[in-house]
């Protein structure tokens, strides 16, 4: 029997635009002989189900249920496309758990913790042969010593927001004098601010996922962008960035490196298909963690359906995989 599933797409952050374009990309590969999908909308306005004939329907919160002429429509679960709050921080999350409707997510603790990139770091601190780079975490209207921070970290900085994504408000500092301009440009996005020294090495991305019970690795796609680091240009702007999917790592490395997120997936209890950035330092080749994505893009220029494309599999299957782990 078939299952009825919502596709949730929007989110009130400015990363909505990238949800509507993986939400594009995941309606047209569900199967359909498995699943009736049904795309709810949520931004500032509400939640609404917009039918081909494009009149809005709002959906019920106090059940999640659609009333479509006359006939009440639950879910079997919730296929979460929202990049940014609330259905990566952990918010929908707890809303969902609250109703008993499983979703395709991490849950809500974790969706919650790994939002925020100081904490994250600090909780995978203690893996064997990971690192992370130096930082500061400052709190707008905290007492922090712009001084002090200059002493305690070597250039060049990457001042990011904690808990944003996209790389919106993110900043390359090469010269200490340039660090306030881009804690200020952090701070509009966020509240809180990380402050990071500079990793020089390959970057990469590589896709994790449950399925059958167990962790799946997949190929990992190298990042060399043209600009100076891999930002929001860089990540939607065809042809601003050279990315190769399966990544040049040799198979030490690669073995290394998909043993060590397992190790990340796992210490954080994540579930569904997530994301995690990765350089691998020049000269020493150790594995710096930079961050990890709960609920990563599915555009069609996005990472993950270029992994699995590498991987050998459609991006039909993989849905089907993904919903069949996480919604039962």
């Amino acid at each position: 029997m078939k299952k009825t599933i919502a596709l949730l797409t929007g989110g009130t952050t400015g990363e909505w635009v990238v949800s509507v374009k993986s939400a594009a990309t995941i309606a047209q590969n569900i199967d359909p002989n498995l699943y009736d999908v049904y795309k709810i909308m949520l931004n500032e306005k509400g939640w609404f189900y917009e039918p081909a004939d494009s009149v809005k329907i709002e959906v019920d919160k106090n059940d999640f249920s659609l009333t479509l002429e006359g006939r009440k429509i639950k879910f079997d679960g919730v296929f979460i496309a929202i990049h940014g709050s609330p259905g990566e921080d952990g918010k929908l999350q707890g809303y969902f758990d609250m109703l008993g409707i499983p979703y395709t997510t991490c849950d809500a603790l974790t969706s919650s913790i790994t939002m925020n990139k100081g904490y994250t770091k600090a909780i995978v601190a203690d893996i064997d042969h990971l690192y992370t780079a130096k930082s500061v975490q400052i709190f707008k209207g905290g007492n922090y010593n712009l001084n002090q921070i200059k002493q305690d970290l070597r250039l060049p900085y990457f001042v990011k927001p904690n808990s944003g994504g996209s790389s919106i408000g993110m900043t390359k500092v090469k010269h200490a004098d340039d660090l306030e301009e881009a804690i200020e440009k952090a701070f509009k996005e966020d509240t809180q601010i990380l402050i990071e020294e500079f990793v020089s090495g390959r970057e990469f991305s590589i896709g994790i996922f449950g399925s059958d019970g167990q962790i799946i690795v997949l190929p990992a796609t190298e990042v060399i962008p043209q600009n100076e680091f891999f930002d929001f240009e860089a990540k939607y702007t065809p042809g601003a960035t050279e990315e190769i999917t399966p990544g040049r790592m040799n198979a030490e490395e690669l073995s290394r490196v998909q043993q060590l997120v397992k190790e990340v997936y796992q210490k954080l209890n994540c579930r569904g298909v997530v994301r995690i950035d990765y350089f691998l330092e020049e000269g020493t080749d150790k594995f710096y963690f930079i961050e990890i994505n709960t609920i990563p893009g599915q555009t069609a220029t996005s990472f993950i359906p270029q992994q699995v494309a590498a991987m050998g599999i459609t991006l039909k299957e993989f849905y089907t995989r993904l919903m069949k782990e996480t919604l039962g």
